[in-house]
């Protein structure tokens, strides 16, 4: 057992109850007996035989040992989950937050990972982070979503905390802090509208996996590709497909995520490890592939300038091409797209090419090698330069 240092036990009396309890509380402790100013708590290892865990929590402030019974507190915590004393008391400390921990596998020492296979599977999170809170905000299921974000999402993918690695191959610990509120929902239950967004965007990342997960098996299991749009509305995508693939890396041997609910919003079903091996990477990868295929096309919008108009007549529908890039597409390349266009939209067109003014296209995309085509335009709509 490691004792506290000095420097850790001048910082323990900052230390409230509700923060020794909502520490215990996460991490699967449980109330035994109360005696008046403190309680014992017992913790039951289901993989070690024997009697629980037993800690004392005091629950008065006023005495002069308290310092003295939360520093036993963390060296007995400290020995349990094989950490510093100083890692227990740093996470003590931090406000109420929901904990994925990614574990991965990779070669070599435990507790190390290659750089070059470390720095695409965080980046891998990101997107994994930023595909399940866009599909929390948006207002139905989206199997592929869009490039632009809404800011709701950007702040939340900003809120999200990378925290020291934990005991094991190489696991990275991700916090996502809440707000204060009392509030209880079931872990799929999406009309559960008054839990915080940050919250909300949690359980949509547990279900997505679990639905991800099911989709591969599905595929697997029935030797052809299964419809991922059956998923969407557990928060399946081609994003969320993606970001898991580049997490596992090339040739990489899988990984699994843990969850851990902040026990200020508790969560009533319990929560299991999600683990995927390299056969369901493979899956999720074809499925994202013919996601984009049939469905990343469609309702695209299409922002630059009018570069050419052509129509038989002085009237009615004609040709025009555009030269500017697709908002919804994560790549920004520069397009010449030819589009036709009914006689009131071809009159804006010609107006826009005349003043010099952007253009704002949304249709369906159709490429035909190197001419692309927007077909069934929606709306047209032009950006006064002036404005």
């Amino acid at each position: 057992m490691i004792a506290v240092s000095e420097p850790e036990f001048s910082q323990v009396n900052d230390l409230s109850t509700a923060s020794l309890l909502r520490y215990l509380r996460g991490r699967g402790w449980s109330p035994s007996r109360d005696y008046g100013r403190g309680q014992l708590w017992v913790l039951t290892a289901s993989d070690e035989p024997g009697d629980p865990y037993e800690v004392m929590v005091p629950l008065d402030r006023g005495p002069r040992d308290y310092a003295d019974r939360v520093a036993d507190l963390l060296e007995t915590l400290s020995a349990v989950e094989a950490r510093r004393p100083a890692d227990v008391l740093r996470e003590m400390s931090l406000p109420s937050a929901d904990w994925q921990f990614l574990r991965l596998t990779p070669p070599g020492p435990s507790g190390t990972a290659p750089l070059v296979e470390l720095v695409p599977a965080l980046a891998g999170l990101r997107d994994l982070m930023t595909a399940a809170a866009a599909a929390e905000a948006a207002p139905e299921p989206q199997p592929v979503q869009p490039a632009n974000k809404p800011q709701v999402v950007k702040d939340h993918v900003s809120s999200v905390r990378l925290d020291q690695t934990r005991v094991g191959s190489y696991v990275v610990a991700v916090h996502t802090p809440l707000p204060g509120g009392p509030a209880q929902g079931s872990l799929f239950d999406h009309d559960s509208r008054e839990e915080p967004f940050a919250r909300r965007v949690t359980r949509k990342l547990y279900a997505a996996l679990i639905c991800a997960r099911e989709a591969a098996d599905l595929s697997i299991r029935d030797d052809e590709l299964a419809d991922f749009t059956r998923f969407a509305l557990g928060g399946l995508s081609a994003n969320l497909c993606e970001a898991l693939v580049k997490i596992g890396g090339e040739d990489g041997p899988g990984f699994s995520f843990d969850f851990t609910w902040s026990p200020d919003l508790p969560v009533e079903q319990p929560t299991r490890r999600i683990g995927l091996a390299p056969p369901q990477l493979a899956a999720l990868d074809a499925g994202a592939k013919d996601l984009r295929a049939r469905l990343g096309r469609r309702d695209m919008t299409l922002l630059g300038s009018v570069v050419r108009l052509h129509r038989e007549l002085p009237y009615g529908a004609g040709a025009v091409t555009v030269a500017g890039y697709f908002e919804d597409r994560d790549d920004s390349r520069p397009r010449r797209v030819r589009m036709t266009l009914d006689h009131h939209d071809y009159g804006k067109a010609a107006e826009a090419h005349r003043r010099g003014d952007e253009v704002l296209v949304r249709g369906d995309l159709v490429a035909l090698g190197n001419a692309p085509r927007l077909d069934n335009v929606r709306s047209f709509i032009v950006r006064r330069m002036s404005e």
